[in-house]
C-alpha cells in the first residue's frame, strides 16, 4: 500500500467515524487516552487535524513529549487506522478557520466543554500509519 492509498483509507474511515482517540504521554509518564475530532485537510497530504482549549491539560502532555498516537475505527470496527506521529500545537488564525469550516459542525461536544470559543490547532505530523481490515485479513503499515 502507498502513502497516497493509505491516507485515502484513513480519510474514509474518519469520513464514517468522526471521533478518534489521540494518545499522548503525561509529565508522569503515564499514557492519556482522549477522545477527539480529527480532520485531514485537503492540500496538506501527511497531516491529521484537531482543536482544543488552550486550557485543557494535553497541552502539557505534548509541550513535554510531542510524540502521540490516534486510533481511528469505523463503527462496525471493520475498519481501523493506526497512526503514530508528533504533534505541534499552532494558533494561526487562517488554519483556525479552515478548521472550523472543516470540522466546526461536529465539534458540539468540544463547544459544550469549551464556553470560552477560544482554541488552537493540534497538527500531527503522520510518521507511521497502519490501516487493518480485520475480518479480512489485512494489516499494511505505511512510513512516512
Amino acid at each position: 500500500m502507498t502513502t497516497q492509498e493509505l491516507l485515502v483509507k484513513l480519510d474514509e474511515v474518519l469520513n464514517k467515524a468522526k471521533a478518534g482517540v489521540l494518545g499522548t504521554v503525561g509529565s508522569n509518564g503515564q499514557p492519556h487516552l482522549r477522545w477527539m475530532t480529527p480532520a485531514l485537510l485537503r492540500g496538506r497530504p501527511g497531516y491529521i487535524y484537531a482543536v482544543t482549549s488552550p486550557a485543557f491539560a494535553k497541552l502539557v502532555d505534548v509541550q513535554a513529549n510531542p510524540r502521540v498516537q490516534w486510533l481511528i475505527q469505523t463503527p462496525s470496527l471493520r475498519e481501523i487506522c493506526a497512526l503514530e506521529g508528533m504533534l505541534r500545537v499552532i494558533d494561526n488564525p487562517a488554519l483556525k478557520n479552515e478548521i472550523v469550516e472543516t470540522i466546526g459542525k461536529i465539534l458540539f461536544v468540544f463547544w459544550k466543554v469549551n464556553p470560552s470559543s477560544d482554541f488552537v490547532v493540534l497538527e500531527t505530523r503522520i510518521t507511521q500509519a497502519t490501516y487493518f481490515c480485520p475480518m479480512k485479513g489485512v494489516k499494511e503499515t505505511v512510513t512516512f
